[in-house]
């Protein structure tokens, strides 16, 4: 069974709306509480790539 955490800033009293982050067979998950059977399978690199993009408030470059 995959142990997800969720993010420090989730918003709502039931965690709807929050990104979670799991660590499963050397890969990193990372879904959306709301969608939880999309997710995205990432390598450390990748997610800091996408944490890059997010914070600079545009898309993350190839």
């Amino acid at each position: 069974m995959i142990q997800w955490l969720k993010s420090t800033f989730s918003s709502g009293s039931d965690g709807s709306n929050c990104v979670e982050l799991a660590h499963h067979d050397g890969s990193l998950l990372l879904r959306e509480s709301d969608e939880p059977d999309r997710i995205l399978s990432l390598s450390i690199i990748g997610l800091a790539a996408l944490r890059q993009g997010v914070q600079a408030g545009g898309r993350v470059r190839r």
